[in-house]
């Protein structure tokens, strides 16, 4: 994508600069680096949203009492981070026996920076995908109470919906919310040939700075069902998608997308 949004005829031959719309590793060992090398591609990462924590004021107008609930969803690291946070902020202290489903192995084992991590109370999906993760629940579901503890302004309608029909008692617990960055001096000092997204907020942050925004030759990736369907309901055209079965995160999507422009050469 150029600065004005459009393509050139040279750059539609295999896509050379990847926006990922996420803060850059901390370990120079990611495989996102390894998929750079392999491909001679440029990766530039730039968070399109950031998160800020509801203060304990807030989240006490919620009304919600935290040691009620004998489980809960997390769906995200920062979920993670500023549920054990409004935990300290309130001073609760969190049963031992609580059990905890996440969305990922990844966002599951993240677990281990504030709790003594043992199998028989941290559950996860197969493939990351919330199918995978509602047949874990609807195992342990009976006699749990759940909370899902998610942003004020971006829950996953699928999982409230899925925990309504399937009878689980639960409560959303906000206790953060997604912000919009300002993206503008990246966009429009360099051109980027694919943009990948991970949460509705990005796409949403995308239109926030540029209301006018075409696509034009930009390829677009995207992560998650919720994700996918904020990117289709704005008209963009969706070229990559993960999780698919041969493409469990957005990093396999990227490696199949590409290997399959360099077959085209």
């Amino acid at each position: 994508m150029l600065k004005n949004g459009t393509k050139d005829s040279k750059s539609a031959k295999l896509a050379k600069r990847i926006l990922i719309s996420q803060p850059r590793p901390e370990s120079e060992k990611s495989p996102y680096f390894d998929l750079e090398r392999k491909y001679q591609v440029e990766l530039v990462f730039h968070p399109f949203i950031k998160i800020e924590g509801l203060s304990g004021k807030e989240f006490r107008k919620q009304k919600i009492d935290i040691v009620a609930f004998s489980a809960v969803i997390f769906t995200s690291r920062h979920a993670i981070d500023h549920f054990f946070r409004m935990c300290e902020e309130m001073k609760v202290t969190i049963s031992q026996d609580t059990k905890y489903f996440c969305i990922t192995e990844a966002v599951a084992l993240y677990l281990q920076k504030f709790i003594l991590y043992r199998k028989r109370k941290v559950f996860y999906g197969a493939d990351g995908s919330n199918k995978s993760m509602f047949d874990v629940i609807n195992k342990h579901k009976e006699n749990e109470k759940f909370l899902y503890v998610c942003s004020e302004n971006q829950q996953d309608n699928e999982i409230v919906n899925w925990l309504k029909v399937n009878k689980c008692e639960h409560q959303l617990g906000f206790m953060y919310r997604t912000v919009s960055n300002d993206i503008k001096s990246i966009i429009e000092k360099n051109y980027f040939d694919v943009i990948c997204f991970f949460t509705p907020s990005g796409v949403k942050s995308l239109f926030d700075n540029f209301p006018k925004f075409k696509q034009n030759g930009t390829i677009v990736g995207s992560f998650g069902i919720n994700t996918c369907k904020a990117i289709e309901e704005l008209g963009l055209r969706l070229d990559i998608k993960a999780p698919a079965p041969q493409a469990p995160s957005m990093l396999a999507a990227l490696d199949q997308y590409l290997a399959a422009e360099l077959k085209k050469k």
